[in-house]
């Protein structure tokens, strides 16, 4: 599976300490991220991952083309919900692009967590037994 990694600045390190924990989960699928927190993650890590843009500089766009082609399988965004960001109607679009192509999306740890231990356990292996498409 595909996963996206993308944080705004003050979760960045959430972003870490998170990819550090689930390190053993992480490597065995295939990982893109915005060019900040990828570098960020790889770095504390020593995890793959495939960098695209910082996300104000257009990565989340390139990220949002991917779940458009079926490229992307899960999303995490670690959001900073206290400061607003110029960006924001990226992650909208993100947001809705993950609706749409039924991508799940974790936006804090919380979610995160669940969704990563969903997948080692194999639960989020739908799209290999045909999920419905609407």
């Amino acid at each position: 599976m595909t996963i996206a990694l993308i944080a705004h600045d003050a979760k960045k390190e959430l972003m870490i300490q998170f990819c550090i924990a689930y390190c053993g989960v992480l490597s065995r699928h295939n990982l893109c991220a915005t060019g900040t927190t990828g570098k960020q993650v790889s770095e504390a890590t020593g995890l793959r991952i495939q960098r695209y843009l910082s996300g104000s500089q257009g990565g989340c766009q390139q990220i949002c083309s991917r779940i458009s082609c079926n490229e992307i399988d899960v999303v995490l965004l670690f959001r900073d919900p206290i400061n607003r960001k110029e960006y924001e109607p990226n992650e909208l679009n993100l947001l809705r692009l993950c609706d749409v192509h039924n991508v799940p999306i974790a936006t804090n740890i919380a979610t995160a967590e669940a969704l990563i231990m969903a997948l080692e356990r194999g639960d989020l292996d739908w799209r290999d037994i045909g999920a419905p498409t609407i």
